[in-house]
This record gives C-alpha cells, structure tokens and sequence, in this order.
C-alpha cells in the first residue's frame, strides 16, 4: 500500500485527511495496527521548540532620501551584518548588545542580544537603527538614526543556517566546579544533568533516514509557513544508530527560512544562558506525509525507544575526547532523575515539551482545515555524510 503527495493533498483539500500528531499516533498503530493505519492515516505532525543558536534574519529597511549605503547598522544597539547590500542587513541570534561585558566578569549576564531583538520585532515593539556609511555619490548619506517595527520593514525573512538537531547530548559537569553552557548551568560534581530534545515529538527522530523531510518541505516555523532550504550546517548523518536507525548523538541538521511578519510572538523568544551568550527559542512543525506502512512505523518511535549520550561539559565535550559517561533513553529522562556513577542525579531539559505538543496539535489544525498543504521535497538529505573537523596548521610560507 502506497499514496503519493498528490492523493494526500487532495484528501486535505477537500477535508477528508486523518492528521495524528507524534503523540497520537502511537496509540492509534497500536490499536488498529500497522497496516490497517497506514491505510487509514495520512499526515502525522511532528514538532519541536527549544533554543537554537544557528538562526537570524535577513532585514531590508528600504531607501532613506537622501539614500545612504549602510556599512555599520546596530538595533537596538546589536551589531547586524551589513556586507550585503545598501539597505539589507543580517542580524544573527547569538550576537552582543555593544560593549557587554561578556564574561570579561564571569559568568557574564548576557541579558540582551540578537535573539531578544528578533523576539521584539515578531512581538511588534519599536526599534532603533542606527547606521553608519563612508558616503558615496549615489549613496551621498553617511549617518542615520531612526525608530521602526516588522510593518516598516519591505521584508523580514527568517534564515536559519541550522535547526531541529536530530538528536543530541545530555550534559553533565564531572569537575570541581559549576561550569556555565549552552545546556545551561551545570553543577560540580555531576550534581545536576540536562538535555535539549522533543524526543519522540521531534521531526528527524520521526524521519530518521530522512525519506519525507528534505529540501523544498514545506514546514510551520513559528506560525508562518516556512521550508527547509538545504541541510543544514554541520548535518552528520554517518553516526551510530540504534537498531531503528534513530541516531544516539547529534547528526542530521535542518536549514529553514520563514516570513517573520507572520509568525506568532510565543514561538519566537530570545534566550539568556548565564556565563555562555544569548541565542533564541524557536518553535517549528513539520508534517510527516505517510505515505507508506514503513514511514508510518518510523513515526511511532516512542521517548522509551530514543537513547542519548551523556558527555561530561568541563572536560571531554571541550576537548573533543569522544568519552561517553552513560546513555539514556527519554523516558528516563523526561522523568527527572536518572542513576549515575552510583547516585541520583536530577535532570531538566532546555526543550519545552508542551509548547511541541502545541505546536503539533496547531499544525495539525491548519492541514485539517485544507490551509496547510505537503510538498515533496526536492532533493534529499546526505544519508551518508560525516563531518570534518577545523585542522589548526601554522602560517603558509
């Protein structure tokens, strides 16, 4: 039994489309059974919503009078990119306020950054720009400052270079003191643990092999309908899998773009990790067409079926030592407290598991109500790509 792309879409058009979130779907394959719901279930949405530090935006202002071509532009007095053109610039998630302090004190505070302009500006708050410009006989304005929000600008266009981490670390901190990450603060002596995944809501642990999810799918990225435009930065598919071919470290990446005048303010939001930088909370959907009893299979994979490493941050994660301290599932984790060399360690999680289930359940309002169609990706991941790593040499001579 097979469908295609285009017997589904038509099923969503004319309001007929069974649509199962990731949740769901278990249940339903366990009590009807593999191939009786293959038949009966089309789309299973899948989501995610947790920090995700690859990400910006491409922002274009529009021409001032006289016209001026920015070659330093700060909002908010956040530094964005301006090695593109005029008036377009680039503001990526991760980047300072001017003059933080950083951890010039440490642990720095971080409390304002990239990601929080990027929440205002989908939240519909007024911003600063401020531009620079060295003046040229087109371009003859060499200074600007100016209040503007999302209405004002020509386009927003969120581009992120990489998302939706197909699986990940769980970190712990094995030294003598507490360490500051990007998973967060983590105590001495392993006296605290923490993850970052919407395990079995999450897309690629629902498309392991990336059969549906490729360049070109169409996708909910924070309410606006978005599409992954390429694999994304450092995607690593040549990595161990369990015997359901779900990876047990990080490995496949996603590239997506959206427009930010229609996303939704609660699934945008800037992020603060002490000691470590700011970064950005995202949320995205993705729909799962099933279009085969296999796909529909990959789709049940339980938190009980997903197993994560545990790397020790303030040794082995720093220097790349490939030293593993245990594996977890995400049931076990999700439950709060697993055993570890000996002792209970108590575990939280960066991911928002309910703000997933949400987004699963508002994507899947959309496709039943024929607003959400699937699209065919038009080019698959690399299934067989590893990655390199940085190879400091000495200066040429």
């Amino acid at each position: 039994m097979t469908k295609t792309y285009a017997e589904i879409n038509q099923k969503i058009e004319s309001g007929k489309a069974v649509v199962l979130t990731a949740e769901e779907v278990i249940d339903y394959v366990d009590k009807r059974g593999l191939e009786a719901a293959a038949k009966e279930v089309d789309v299973v949405t899948t989501a995610t919503f947790g920090p995700m530090c690859s990400s910006g935006c491409f922002l274009n202002f529009g021409h001032s009078t006289p016209k001026m071509r920015i070659s330093e532009a700060w909002i908010n007095d956040v530094q964005a990119y301006c090695g593109i053109a005029a008036v377009d610039v680039y503001l990526g998630a991760t980047q300072l306020r001017q003059n933080d302090p950083a951890n010039m004190y440490h642990p720095g505070e971080f409390r304002y950054g990239g990601g929080h302009v990027i929440e205002e500006l989908v939240a519909g708050k007024k911003l600063q720009l401020f531009g620079l410009s060295y003046g040229t006989d087109d371009y003859p304005r060499r200074e600007i400052r100016t209040l503007f929000d999302l209405n004002d600008l020509n386009q927003a266009i969120m581009v992120n270079p990489r998302n939706c981490y197909q699986n990940y670390n769980v970190a712990v901190n094995a030294s003598d003191r507490r360490i500051y990450t990007y998973l967060g603060i983590l105590k001495a002596r392993m006296r605290n643990m923490t993850y970052c995944s919407a395990g079995q809501l999450s897309p690629l642990l629902n498309d392991p092999y990336y059969e549906t999810i490729g360049v070109g799918t169409s996708i909910w990225l924070a309410g606006a309908r978005g599409m992954v435009y390429s694999q994304g930065t450092q995607h690593c598919s040549l990595v161990e899998r369990g015997d359901n071919g779900v990876p047990v470290e990080g490995s496949g990446t996603l590239a997506l773009t959206g427009n930010m005048k229609e996303m939704l303010p609660e699934f945008v939001r800037g992020t603060s990790f002490k000691g470590y930088g700011v970064s950005l909370a995202l949320g995205v959907g993705i729909p799962i067409p099933i279009l085969n009893p296999e796909i529909l299979r990959r789709t049940t994979v339980r938190d009980r079926d997903i197993i994560a490493c545990v790397v020790d941050y303030s040794s082995d994660y720093p220097q790349k030592t490939g030293n593993i301290l245990g594996r977890y599932n995400y049931e076990q984790l999700r439950s709060g407290e697993v055993e570890l060399g000996g002792k209970k360690v108590p575990v939280t999680s960066l991911s928002s598991y309910n703000k997933a289930l949400k987004i699963c359940n508002l994507l899947k309002a959309e496709i039943e109500a024929g607003r959400f169609l699937l699209s065919a990706p038009s080019q698959r991941l690399p299934l067989n790509q590893g990655m390199h790593s940085l190879n400091i040499t000495g200066p040429a001579r």
